[in-house]
């Protein structure tokens, strides 16, 4: 068994094609830089990433950097605290084989190994190689990475989302409303300068503003990015100021959703502070998902009201100055009233109206000629 310190590993090995190449084995920590191991791997005819738990998911994450960013083709063999139930996902981020450190599990295991049939390596003839079926697939993929953020926590999803860059450029998404303070202290602590996208629609409350302010100071927040809509089309689409009143929907399309769309394209992937607790459409929300093909990472998805509450007061977060008042959820003063219903934290959106979602992180609706094609 290799140990945990990385090292190269120079000693003889049943494997036909090591003893014939005499080449060397790599071992890796689950949490390495792929831009450091880059030369260490060099020749290397096998890279074992060491798991140090079964429930971190940084290996997967190096395995795939591995694969697709350096191009790593020889064989990479998972080992440590892993369980038979990772199969299918060690397999999908481009595993040949795994060596786990737990026992008992053999039987479980004979069964999983036969997955590992096809291997990650480069196809013959016409063949494509499975790990890039991951781009072909992307359900395979959100699976994957929802099983393994399955048991992490927010800080560690979005330690992975940012630092790990496994979908490229990240931002943020917030309104710096009731519960904003949460994700934006995480963010602060994990890599300040990340993006926050701050939608002013030009009918925020005063008080929004000013939190926007204190929280980018008190946590130190150095990239924040104020998107506002565009001047004439507001003057065009909502010339009386009564939009909001009259089309509740096309008001949040000129004031939010259209802004961001602008700007969408320059990232890879959005971080939002959506929980299921709040109900609605969002009670089935997934940790990760893809709306209009962009990836979108809502690491709070599983916390709940408790949870929130107990992060306020551990570390001592500033509140929305609305929250005193009943404002559980805040949007635009507009369409935001105090909470209506007693559990029900989004009641105060949109009051009077089966609207519950201003639209940003809804799918386009398909066109009809794309349906007709169909």
């Amino acid at each position: 068994m290799l140990t945990l310190d990385r090292k190269t590993d120079t000693r003889p090995v049943a494997d036909a094609q090591l003893a014939a190449g005499g080449g060397h084995i790599v071992e890796l920590p689950g949490d390495a830089d792929w831009r450091e191991a880059k030369a260490e791997i060099a020749g290397a005819v096998r890279v074992d990433i060491r798991f140090s738990k079964f429930n971190d998911g940084r290996g997967f994450t190096l395995a795939t950097q591995l694969r697709e960013r350096i191009g790593y083709t020889g064989k990479l063999r998972a080992v440590g605290d892993l369980i038979p139930d990772q199969a299918q996902h060690l397999i999908r981020v481009g595993f040949d084989d795994v060596e786990p450190d737990r026992k008992g599990l053999e039987a479980d295991w004979t069964r999983a190994r036969t997955r590992f049939a096809h291997a990650y390596q480069p196809g013959r003839g016409n063949v494509t190689p499975l790990f890039r079926h991951r781009h072909a697939e992307p359900v395979d993929d959100l699976a994957g990475l929802n099983a393994r953020y399955r048991d992490l926590s927010p800080q560690e999803i979005l330690r992975d989302a940012i630092k790990q860059e496994w979908v490229g450029k990240t931002a943020i998404l917030s309104s710096f409303g009731a519960e904003a303070a949460v994700n934006l202290h995480m963010i602060a602590q994990i890599d300040p300068d990340t993006p926050v996208i701050f939608l002013d629609t030009g009918r925020l409350f005063a008080q929004t503003e000013q939190y926007q302010r204190q929280l980018t100071d008190q946590l130190g927040l150095t990239h924040i990015r104020v998107l506002t809509p565009d001047s004439e089309e507001v003057a065009d689409e909502d010339r009386d100021d009564r939009l909001w009143r009259r089309d509740p929907d096309a008001c949040c399309a000129l004031r939010k959703v259209r802004p961001l769309d602008a700007v969408i394209g320059e990232y890879d992937a959005l971080i939002t502070g959506r929980k299921r607790f709040h109900g609605g459409g969002r009670m089935s929300l997934p940790v990760v998902e893809r709306i209009n093909g962009r990836i979108r990472v809502n690491p709070l998805a599983n916390w709940d009201a408790a949870a929130i509450e107990d992060y306020f007061r551990r570390f001592d977060l500033p509140r929305h100055p609305l929250t005193d008042m009943g404002y559980a959820s805040i949007g635009c003063w507009t369409c935001t009233a105090p909470v209506q219903a007693e559990g029900d934290i989004r009641s105060g959106r949109w009051l009077g109206q089966s609207k519950t979602e201003c639209g940003i992180h809804t799918p386009a609706p398909i066109a009809d000629e794309q349906v007709a094609a169909e």
